[in-house]
């Protein structure tokens, strides 16, 4: 095992989880009777959005040396928040300006906090969106008002294409935003600097990168970014739910470590995220196939991590090879 790990470690990490992806779908084919038609790859596609999107803020806030802890309870406050503020009268474009805005200064405020009184942001995260949740449970006393509107069911529909390409809208859209955010990740000044956050933070002080303002601009995208996937979460179940992104609290970390960005910051990127993504909704896809109860499931998927994390965290970190 420790051999198994050694060698995992010295391998890049993008190569390993795409063959671990291709794995599981080989699996599926092999096991399960009409796995891996059209059909099988278009919900993978679509499923994985949803998760995509979220796990983009996640990926961004590790890579500083933080982790968001707040992403499922953020998503689920976003789409019984949008569904009430619309059926109360509100247009449903006002309602998510609203609602993304609210999520921004969620995030800023974990940040903030985390920062001014050093308090690990694994703790303010939970607080807060723990918080969060308990606010707009208590705003629609539970049983939110409204739903989603037909442009947006249409958007995220599994069955709706999108000009010649066979794949719903939305499934179109992370695409184009995923080459957006790798580079800005990648080419811009604020991606530079998470980075170099996340390698060393003091030598990234000295170079004049501001912690806090870089910590709140993560956060606030974040949460943003969560936001986004609970509204369309909403298009795609019809009703608000609040517990709509508990499994965002582990899928969205799980993600960011399979797709081999260090839990310690500073190394990795959207493009492992992304076959991170694609990897576990296939995994959870093939489950499901077999029968397996979410018991079990869980219990795959979280010794599978541990795994991940303990042969990726066995490598040098960059700051120490500065």
């Amino acid at each position: 095992m420790t051999r198994v790990a050694g060698r995992l470690q010295r391998a890049p990490a993008l190569p390993i989880s795409i063959a671990l992806m291709l794995i599981i779908y080989a699996v599926g084919v092999a096991e399960i009777d009409g796995f891996g038609g059209s059909s099988t790859i278009r919900a993978v596609l679509l499923l994985s959005t949803f998760l995509g999107i979220a796990a983009a803020g996640q990926t961004l806030v590790v890579l500083i040396g933080g982790i968001d802890l707040s992403i499922p309870y953020v998503v689920g406050a976003a789409n019984v928040a949008v569904a009430q503020l619309s059926g109360k009268g509100m247009s449903f474009a006002l309602a998510c300006v609203i609602v993304l805005a609210g999520a921004a200064c969620v995030g800023a405020l974990s940040a903030a906090i985390s920062v001014r009184c050093r308090v690990h942001p694994l703790l303010v995260t939970l607080g807060v969106g723990t918080a969060l949740v308990g606010l707009v449970q208590f705003w629609t006393k539970g049983l939110p008002v409204g739903g989603a509107p037909n442009w947006l069911s249409s958007f995220v529909s599994i069955g709706a294409s999108t000009g010649p390409v066979g794949v719903a809208p939305v499934v179109v859209l992370w695409a184009g935003f995923a080459v957006v955010f790798i580079f800005i990740l990648r080419r811009t000044v604020f991606g530079r600097q998470a980075y170099a956050l996340g390698s060393a933070p003091e030598a990234a002080e000295l170079a004049l990168v501001r912690p806090l303002r870089v910590w709140m601009i993560t956060f606030a995208i974040s949460a943003v970014l969560a936001a986004v996937a609970g509204i369309l979460e909403l298009g795609f179940t019809g009703s608000a739910d609040a517990s709509v992104g508990n499994s965002y609290l582990f899928l969205s970390v799980g993600a960011v470590v399979i797709g081999g960005t260090a839990i310690g910051g500073g190394t990795g990127g959207y493009t492992g995220t992304v076959i991170g993504t694609l990897t576990l909704t296939l995994l959870t896809t093939v489950f499901a196939g077999l029968g397996l109860g979410d018991a079990l499931q869980q219990s795959v998927l979280g010794a599978a991590i541990i795994v991940l994390v303990a042969a990726y965290g066995r490598g040098t970190h960059v700051r120490t090879r500065i």
